[in-house]
């Protein structure tokens, strides 16, 4: 593809470095971008740099948040004796959609993938269990909310066994409403707050 300016050209690599954007849909967001205001890039650039610089995770969940805490686990109507586990931010968004769940979350950061060289300790999971397992900690229920797929079943019997021996806290697992193999991000919001509402108590 040849470009009248070098400038665009870069843009255009950059922008196509982005998931889904191939270099046509990349080029139509950088003439998008020079036809549109000074203010309206500038402000996409400072909001951009912000986000990456700015955004810190929860001390608690591992979720992204503006603060120490993020907004669910700070918020005291939420039920914190609910434990909803997921693998990534996409699902707590995902799952908050739905309107369904009123608990709190723990974010793994992904899940076990013995092929990508991703083991337990990869992942927030001794933090979940140190959670549940303190005391005096509000934990009663800990839902294991991870897409139903090779890794993310490996996943959840990891984490069962980790935590059965926890005798105030049960595990129980979203209905599977979700189909084998699928993503809980792509999951419309009724199937997965259906999900959500009946899930399984884990069996050890």
């Amino acid at each position: 593809m040849d470009f009248p300016s070098k400038l665009i050209e870069n843009a255009v690599g950059e922008l196509a470095r982005l998931p889904g954007i191939g270099k046509k849909t990349a080029l139509r967001l950088a003439l998008h971008l020079l036809k549109a205001g000074t203010d309206t890039t500038a402000s996409l650039a400072e909001a951009l740099a912000k986000m990456r610089f700015e955004i810190t995770y929860c001390r608690t969940c591992h979720s992204i948040s503006d603060a120490e805490e993020c907004s669910i686990c700070a918020n005291p109507l939420r039920d914190h004796a609910q434990v909803c586990v997921v693998a990534d931010v996409r699902d707590v968004i995902a799952i908050e959609n739905t309107g369904q769940y009123r608990g709190v979350y723990h974010v793994l950061g992904g899940v076990i993938s013995p092929i990508e060289g991703v083991g337990p300790t990869d992942l927030h999971i001794d933090s979940l269990v140190e959670r549940a397992a303190a005391e005096g900690s509000d934990v009663r229920e800990v839902i294991l909310a991870i897409s139903p797929t090779m890794e993310g079943d490996t996943t959840a019997f990891y984490l069962s066994r980790r935590l059965r021996d926890l005798p105030s806290v049960h595990i129980s697992t979203i209905a599977r409403g979700i189909p084998m193999g699928g993503e809980l991000e792509y999951a419309d919001e009724i199937t997965l707050g259906r999900s959500i509402v009946d899930r399984q108590r884990q069996v050890s």
